[in-house]
């Protein structure tokens, strides 16, 4: 009988809210007891190393597990960042077992296999790089790039991300391996992020009408009241959240592009529509 091969993971969170852990560890299907203790993949199994939301060990014992991962083999785990970077002053605004988070992320991600960067904090910035952003907040990939890191770098942005984004894109590195995710110029699997929700709405035959709700209770698209699933490419009106319960949309609110680059700070306003120039989907004259 063939041998069981680990995949460690390593799962750092810098700084997030912790939403995008409490998402991802609700998967419904499957569970994410299943991920962690069972073969999902035959013949692989994921070793969580690290992950201090759900870690039993605290103190010493388990950051000498970041420094050996950080010091070891090169190329023997993944590494999941969630939360934006602080890098201001040396990045003294954030710090994990009593060094800067920036110097660990860019440790850790130096010597791993790949880095997963999980919710759009991570991804591109997020709430945490908003501005004023006191402490020069920075992605994932903006680290590469200022610390000529060449990591292969995933991106699943979400605020928070669907479970289902994060745990289907692992399970296809572990299927076919980081050549068998297609991502797009944001490093984004296009599985979860190749359409714009726009596309797949059950209000865009509204749209294409040009019945626009004027309140959030109203029959109508929502475009008017600042819905920007013109803009926001995911596949949220077909996965649904909840384990396939409902989502924004359907609940009768307008979608707010968490899944974009320029979230937050150049979608919002929230709740005011978007200027016609930033439609990537043409508008049907009413």
């Amino acid at each position: 009988m063939a041998a069981t091969r680990e995949i460690p993971v390593v799962w750092i969170q810098t700084a997030t809210c912790s939403g995008c852990s409490v998402s991802v560890l609700n998967s419904a299907s499957p569970k994410i007891t299943d991920l962690l203790l069972s073969e999902v993949i035959p013949g692989r199994h994921i070793n969580l190393r690290f992950q201090a939301t759900v870690m039993a060990g605290s103190g010493e014992p388990v950051i000498e597990v970041l420094d050996a991962a950080a010091k070891g083999e090169p190329g023997t785990y993944v590494l999941v960042v969630e939360g934006s970077i602080p890098t201001k002053d040396g990045g003294i605004y954030g710090t994990l077992g009593e060094e800067p988070m920036v110097d660990r992320a860019i440790a850790l991600a130096k010597n791993a296999m790949a880095v997963v960067g999980l919710g759009t904090c991570a991804s591109f910035g997020g709430i945490f790089a908003a501005g004023p952003n006191p402490g020069g907040c920075i992605s994932v990939g903006r680290l590469f790039e200022q610390e000529g890191i060449d990591t292969p770098l995933i991106n699943i942005p979400g605020c928070p991300p669907h479970p289902d984004w994060f745990i289907g894109t692992i399970a296809t590195v572990l299927v076919g391996g980081l050549e068998a995710v297609d991502v797009d110029e944001l490093g984004r699997p296009t599985r979860f992020y190749g359409q714009l929700i726009h596309e797949n709405c059950p209000r865009r035959a509204y749209f294409d009408e040009g019945k626009f709700a004027a309140h959030l209770s109203d029959e109508g698209c929502l475009y008017e009241l600042g819905c920007k699933g013109t803009i926001t490419h995911a596949d949220c009106p077909l996965r649904r959240w909840n384990n396939g319960t409902n989502w924004v949309i359907g609940s009768g609110a307008p979608c707010n592009g968490c899944v974009e680059p320029e979230f937050p700070d150049l979608i919002s306003p929230f709740y005011e529509r978007l200027p016609e120039e930033a439609l990537l989907v043409p508008r049907k004259e009413s």
